[in-house]
């Protein structure tokens, strides 16, 4: 038995500026002044438009939004470019994407991510992402060590949490060292002597500014620096919970630390991780403190006591400056601008009490 012939699929090609101008009797640049805002040296009656318009509403004409971005020299895009790594989710960087996001949406503008490997080796790649395809980019928490890299001179920028000053772009951080020393010096107020500080990578700026907040509160409440409490434990969970669990090994029968202090929440979740493996208990045995107030710091059990960094308001403000950077051209050349710097908060939670009334000592690791 023949198969019936398969029936062809009639397919409807979308108007084109050509088919408007012919319909309204214009050229195409005509329609596309109307239609897409074009320049043309011609002037356009309101006959020749009402025309004109009356065609694209006949041929349901959809303006393009490439063409419109090239007649007007916008895009309406802004980008960000950070550095996705471990595969854990970033909690930073969400609460930070989530206050761009609302900016953009607010001033009707696309965002578009750019991820990469590693700041150090990637910033050509930073000349790739700025062809054209957006009209401002924004850097978060670059990690660049050296102030002369070369930014494509076309593209404004602005940086969330950059490690270092970049010439003609305007940084936006937090108040670093005032969260340390506050949360530290409540730790001491409360009773608590031996705090333990998981530090962040010792080569960047904000791990440095928490360690001088946590040393500066010792001290202003004539509390003993101790080196040995002093740990670098990386950024993220997994290498938080290592640090612990090696400086617990080596300190077993020892005096236990009344109070953790850590660099961000994910290092605190992976402290809080290791504690529970060697068996004690937040915050009966110990209290334990993070820094940003992410989403984490709200779900984890118990619930973190942590330094508020406002992350969405920096990422929104982060979208007003690069927009006002993307219409005035000239306020981005030149030299570095003052930072502009957020203030912090503590947060108080779940993971913190007074220090147990009797010491502890480290119990032998399972």
């Amino acid at each position: 038995m023949p198969r019936p012939a398969k029936k062809k699929i009639k397919h409807i090609r979308a108007a084109t500026l050509a088919d408007v101008g012919r319909i309204a009797g214009v050229s195409a640049m005509a329609a596309s002044a109307v239609l897409n805002g074009a320049r043309t040296s011609s002037r356009i009656s309101p006959e020749t438009r009402e025309r004109i318009l009356a065609a694209a509403r006949q041929l349901a004409y959809r303006p393009n939004a490439a063409a419109r971005a090239l007649a007007n020299r916008r895009m309406d895009t802004i980008g960000v470019a950070a550095v996705i790594v471990d595969g854990e989710l970033n909690h930073y960087f969400l609460e930070v994407f989530n206050g761009i996001l609302e900016a953009a949406a607010r001033h009707d503008q696309n965002t578009t991510v750019f991820a990469l490997h590693d700041w150090a080796k990637d910033p050509e790649r930073l000349h790739r992402f700025c062809d054209g395809r957006i009209d401002g980019l924004i850097l978060l928490a670059p990690t660049f060590h050296e102030d002369h890299v070369a930014l494509p001179a076309h593209t404004p920028f602005v940086s969330i949490h950059a490690n270092i000053p970049l010439p003609g772009v305007l940084n936006i951080e937090s108040d670093e060292e005032r969260g340390a020393y506050e949360i530290t010096r409540r730790l001491v107020v409360q009773g608590h002597r031996r705090i333990l500080h998981l530090a962040g990578p010792n080569d960047l700026i904000g791990p440095q500014r928490r360690i001088r907040g946590y040393q500066r509160a010792l001290a202003s409440l004539r509390q003993p620096f101790d080196a040995d409490l002093l740990v670098s434990a990386g950024f993220n969970a997994k290498e938080g919970a290592n640090a612990l669990r090696a400086w617990l090994r080596r300190h077993q029968g020892k005096p236990l630390a009344d109070a953790i202090f850590c660099v961000n929440d994910g290092v605190a979740i992976g402290c809080i991780e290791a504690l529970a493996e060697a068996g004690l208990r937040v915050p009966d045995d110990v209290s334990v403190v993070g820094f940003d107030d992410s989403l984490a710091a709200r779900m984890c059990v118990p619930q973190l006591s942590t330094v508020r960094q406002p992350l969405r308001a920096m990422g929104a403000r982060a979208v007003d400056v690069l927009l006002n950077r993307i219409e005035k051209p000239e306020t981005s050349a030149g030299s570095t601008d003052k930072p502009i710097v957020f203030p912090v908060e503590l947060v108080h939670r779940a993971s913190v009490a007074p220090p147990p009334s009797a010491e502890r000592v480290v119990p032998p690791m399972r």
